[in-house]
């Protein structure tokens, strides 16, 4: 049975409660009346908030692109030429006046255009279609477009955000620089823990220097310095992915693990030499390369050798590797790795060998490589570095014959782009991305006195060399871009680190201990006794008037006592009534050593009968021998003189 409800009012839309229901089911209401929406008012607001929205973005957008075609203007009036630069400023200026005018006009008309349409402008298609009466009465979003039209639109939008991103070169923090001494050697290790706190120099005087930029003052001292290696040049340093320890790679044929305050936690062992293959000893036999963590599993990393073998570690077990990849050539002969590195998701191992090629292996088959590339780079040269992107797909390799490769691993026949005339001179020359994965950077060595290292940046998409920076007159051999800090930490030839960093564009790091003022020395404090003047005491207590150390000098040369020079002791025979040294001459030394009184003033018979208790004890010589016969000892009886004296002859008695 249909309930009839209100004039006007169907359904759950009742304005009232049924009398009857309510009797039927007991209820005394049915509470609050419902709410009630204004359509029209909420369609008004939508519209108003779209509108405005709108012309917020196009006047963000506008500001935008007058702020890039600026920014383009600066940077073409600087590379043109002084009498060139006033027409190409004309010309510019008189496109970018017209590109205001069509903009204002443009903008004109899309503001006319919004005050009549509501959120975005409907696709091709949909506007050609009649516009339905019964589109009112619908209430939500409208349904969505052909999937053709939105992937159309998504690849528009695309492009568009493509031509307004920001210069790639417009980032690299380069403003401001700091410079760390090190040393006056080579700086060959850099590294720095994922948090940007700390920093490790190594270089070739053996040294690995602490520094920690919060501590820091505007000094720029090192907090500490030690040798971890002894005299062994540091070839790399890294810090472990939690950054509790440091990797040290030097040219022994041990690496060490040390903590953040330089200890040593474990000492890889020394295989043995003279076993012929590797796979069987229980470490590295020859000079290290180079060294890495791995990125996701605590504990384990990586070292390559002169050995012809790539060994992965672990820290609990210093004794013997985990693992063993010996890189071949194609004939299946040995070949030194020059360096190594782990994928940013640490499942393969990547090492460039001494023949020009890149090996890669599966991180858990170590028999065979996943990729082999043979003729990378120029056979006989050391490849100095590999690294792989943030996204994992593309490998950069800096070459010991001047170049800088790109590969993509993904077709690993060919590489992308080759970069040349990037002179090196060293076996550890870096080469990295940049936090965004768009640019990469080098550096370049120079012979000294010929010139100044440069830190060389190229665009990954295009390959082309977008920007430069002069370091200093010497080589430049590591740089580290930590993507935290969005710093550039670069090493030197000459012993020096520098650091660049942009204030508005960095974090921390640097920026931390350039604002602090460089502490000043503390004085040393001493203490002086005060001299107390009395001069009405009496003289025995009264104290000697102090006098400086000139006068006191002055006094004592006259007095004949003090300034009598002591007479040297007589050398040879004695003269002038002083008995000469003993022992002065040759013979007098040898009569000391040879004619030695050697007179014995002991009295023997003390000497016997101080073990004569022991031997009544305990007999052992003549006791025992006597002990049946004579088991009581019996002894002569003693004469006296005078009994000696009646019983000698009358011819012997003395005569008085």
């Amino acid at each position: 049975m249909e309930r009839p409800g209100p004039s006007g009012v169907t359904g759950s839309d009742a304005s009232g409660p049924d009398p009857q229901l309510a009797v039927t089911m007991g209820f005394t209401g049915f509470g609050k009346k419902a709410r009630t929406f204004d359509l029209e008012a909420m369609f008004e607001q939508t519209r108003r908030t779209a509108v405005e929205r709108s012309r917020k973005t196009l006047e963000a957008r506008e500001k935008e692109e007058e702020m890039n075609r600026e920014k383009e203007l600066r940077r073409q009036s600087e590379d043109l030429e002084p009498t060139s630069s006033g027409s190409n400023v004309a010309r510019d200026c008189s496109k970018s006046s017209s590109r205001d005018t069509s903009s204002s006009e443009s903008e004109a008309s899309s503001e006319s255009s919004d005050d009549e349409l509501i959120g975005p402008p409907l696709p091709l298609k949909m506007a050609e279609e009649p516009v339905n009466r019964m589109e009112e009465d619908i209430l939500g979003p409208l349904p969505p477009p052909p999937g053709e039209d939105v992937e159309e639109e998504e690849d528009d939008d695309d492009d568009d955000d493509s031509e307004e991103e920001e210069n790639p070169v417009q980032k690299i923090p380069d403003s401001h620089e700091i410079t760390l001494k090190h040393g006056t050697k080579t700086v060959s290790a850099l590294g720095l823990d994922p948090s940007g706190a700390r920093l490790v120099t190594g270089g070739y005087d053996y040294d690995v220097k602490f520094w920690d930029f919060a501590g820091m003052d505007a000094s720029f001292k090192a907090f500490r310095s030690l040798q971890p290696c002894e005299c062994h040049q540091i070839k790399s340093l890294q810090y472990s992915n939690t950054g509790d320890m440091i990797l040290v790679v030097s040219g022994s044929s041990q690496a060490k693990v040390i903590d953040r305050d330089g200890f040593e936690v474990m000492e890889c062992i020394k295989g043995d030499q003279y076993i012929v293959d590797m796979a069987n000893t229980k470490g590295h036999t020859a000079m290290l390369h180079t060294g890495s963590w791995h990125p996701k599993i605590k504990g384990e990393f990586m070292t390559c050798s002169n050995d012809a073998t790539v060994r992965t570690w672990e820290v609990e077990n210093p004794k013997k590797q985990k693992s063993v990849f010996k890189p071949r050539t194609m004939q299946g002969k040995k070949v030194i790795p020059t360096t190594c590195t782990y994928s940013r998701d640490g499942n393969l191992i990547a090492a460039a060998c001494q023949n020009g090629s890149i090996q890669i292996w599966d991180r858990n088959l170590t028999v065979h490589p996943k990729f082999h590339y043979k003729q990378a780079h120029d056979p006989g040269t050391d490849t100095s570095c590999v690294t792989f992107s943030y996204d994992g797909n593309v490998l950069a390799s800096r070459g010991g014959d001047d170049t800088l490769k790109l590969w993509d691993i993904r077709q690993f026949n060919k590489p992308l782009f080759s970069a040349s005339g990037l002179p090196t001179m060293f076996p550890m020359t870096d080469c990295c991305f940049s936090p965004d994965d768009k640019l990469i950077v080098t550096g370049t060595s120079v012979q000294r006195g010929c010139g100044s290292g440069k830190l060389v940046f190229f665009e990954r998409r295009t390959f082309q060399r977008v920007y430069e920076i002069d370091i200093t007159d010497a080589s430049v051999v590591r740089c580290l871009w930590h993507p935290k800090l969005n710093q550039i930490m670069v090493g030197t030839g000459n012993g020096l680190a520098k650091v660049y960093y942009d204030p508005n564009k960095s974090q921390r790091g640097a920026k931390l201990c350039v604002v602090k003022t460089q502490r000043k020395a503390k004085q040393a404090e001493t203490l002086t006794q005060d001299y107390i003047i009395t001069p009405h005491a009496l003289p025995m207590f009264r104290e000697p008037r102090q006098r400086s150390t000139r006068k006191q000098l002055e006094k004592d040369r006259l007095d004949p006592l003090k300034s009598h020079k002591p007479e040297p002791p007589v050398a040879g025979p004695g003269r002038g009534g002083r008995v000469g040294t003993h022992g002065g001459t040759l013979s007098s030394y040898i009569v000391k050593n040879i004619a030695l009184d050697k007179t014995d003033d002991s009295n023997p018979r003390e000497a016997i009968l101080r073990h004569a208790k022991a031997a009544e004890d305990n007999p052992y010589w003549v006791s025992p021998a006597y002990s049946k016969t004579q088991p009581k000892t019996m002894f002569a009886q003693v004469e006296s003189d005078d009994e000696e004296a009646k019983n000698e002859p009358e011819w012997k008695k003395r005569k008085i």
